[in-house]
């Protein structure tokens, strides 16, 4: 006599481990793809709510100055602070961006006590005073941006500042109807 039970039983026993194993590997690997896929997903998220939301602020109001005594705005004065919880600004690597109906302009940083108006130029001209120009924590820079378009009554522009990491922060303004050495701009 030809007995197999044992022989089958023992098979059974191979092909059934073997497939436990191959289930637990191919659970593994799917189970990390899953968690790297999750990880991945959980970097963008945080890197684009910090891309898109601006730390920037003003404080205070925004001046429109004349400072030749003509009948035109050339300089435009303000105060920027970090929003609360806003994440800390370089200052050497932004970019401000003037606009009115027919002109568009980069201004470029100068380190001058003040710009002079009509030069295209920005600077900081009060908040810091370790010359890194970080604008972090309870820190408050005032600006000068000093386009090449002058300025007249009921003039409006938007000053776009643009950090490396964030989103611009956009300030719209508009000319008075009459212009004084000082003007507040609304």
């Amino acid at each position: 006599m030809n007995r197999d039970e044992g022989f089958t039983g023992l098979e059974a026993a191979i092909v059934l481990i073997a497939f436990v194993v191959v289930a637990a590997v191919f659970s593994y690997v799917v189970l990390g793809a899953g968690f790297f896929t999750t990880q991945k997903s959980q970097e963008v998220v945080y890197t684009s709510v910090d891309m898109a939301s601006s730390s920037m602020e003003i404080i205070g109001d925004v001046y429109g100055l004349d400072s030749d005594s003509g009948s035109n705005v050339d300089q435009i004065r303000f105060t920027l602070g970090l929003a609360a919880g806003g994440s800390p600004v370089d200052f050497n690597t932004v970019q401000m961006v003037f606009a009115t109906d027919t002109d568009l302009e980069i201004l470029n940083f100068t380190a001058a006590a003040a710009p002079v108006g009509g030069s295209g130029e920005w600077n900081i001209t009060d908040g810091y005073s370790d010359g890194d120009r970080l604008l972090e924590g309870q820190d408050m820079f005032t600006i000068i941006a000093a386009p090449t378009a002058a300025l007249t009554e009921n003039d409006e522009f938007n000053l776009e500042i643009r950090p490396s990491v964030g989103a611009s922060f956009g300030l719209k303004r508009t000319i008075p109807a009459k212009i004084n050495t000082a003007n507040l701009l609304y």
